[in-house]
């Protein structure tokens, strides 16, 4: 059976006639509006979210099948958690909270892509991405709730395979987000407002970069930041780089 294939990357649940889909598809003399009704009740589940898709095409008969490849784990989980992207400082500052029910959700989406050999295994590699994007996991550190897993406290959750959350259970998540969120706006407002007086105060008082800097580390400012509001002072340059180096010997 000789057959065409089409990959495209489409977001889901709206894909349309449009490029790269329909002129693509339009030479291989298959129902478009058939195919495109196909990817998008097959990526439904996907919307928001940009979904790799492949269609193949008998050349003969005409007819499709549609497969659908499934985003990163970590667009997943930013999905789950209701949050444009994770931490920038994962370990220290925490972005949102997702139940076991939406990481076993995200594992049996990830299933055939995850390295895991059971169930069990992977959630973890879930659970561990959620680690590195300072995702909290049933409101506890993502390595505390590993080795929860390990331990077999959510082993009843995880045999029964339930991904779904009630109103409630939804609503507490969303209202525990909010507060992360404000929490976090409220911590990085307090660390810049405090940044921004030292350096001022230092500048005023005629400090050199380095001792602002230093007074920026001692008052618990991160070194991204400090970066950010006092650079390093450029070094001097030496008189090799100046040309003057030592004249040539004695004669």
């Amino acid at each position: 059976m000789a057959t065409e294939t089409v990959e495209a990357l489409i977001e889901g649940g709206k894909a349309s006639a449009a490029p790269p889909l329909g002129p693509a598809l339009g030479p291989l003399g298959v129902n478009i509006g058939q195919v495109i009704a196909e990817i998008n009740k097959k990526t439904d589940s996907f919307k928001g979210m940009q979904v790799p898709i492949k269609v193949e095409v008998d050349k003969s008969s005409k007819e499709f099948t549609v497969s659908v490849g499934t985003p990163p784990t970590s667009a997943l989980i930013k999905k789950e958690a209701s949050i444009q992207k994770g931490s920038g400082k994962p370990h220290a500052e925490k972005v949102a909270d997702l139940a076991i029910e939406q990481i076993i959700k995200i594992s049996k989406m990830k299933d055939d892509d995850l390295h895991g050999k059971t169930p069990k295994a992977r959630v973890k590699e879930v659970i561990g991405t959620c680690n590195s994007m300072g995702v909290l996991v049933e409101g506890k550190p993502a390595v505390d709730a590993l080795k929860d897993v390990d331990a077999g406290t959510y082993d009843k959750e995880i045999a029964s395979g339930k991904t779904e959350l009630s109103a409630e259970e939804k609503r507490q998540l969303e209202e525990e987000r909010k507060v992360m969120q404000e929490s976090l706006k409220k911590r990085h407002d307090e660390i810049t407002a405090k940044a921004t007086a030292i350096v001022d105060a230092g500048k005023k008082g005629s400090k050199d970069a380095n001792a602002i800097r230093a007074e920026l580390a001692a008052a618990g400012i991160p070194d991204d930041l400090i970066d950010k509001f006092q650079p390093k002072a450029k070094a001097a340059p030496s008189d090799k780089d100046k040309g003057g180096g030592a004249k040539g010997g004695k004669k």
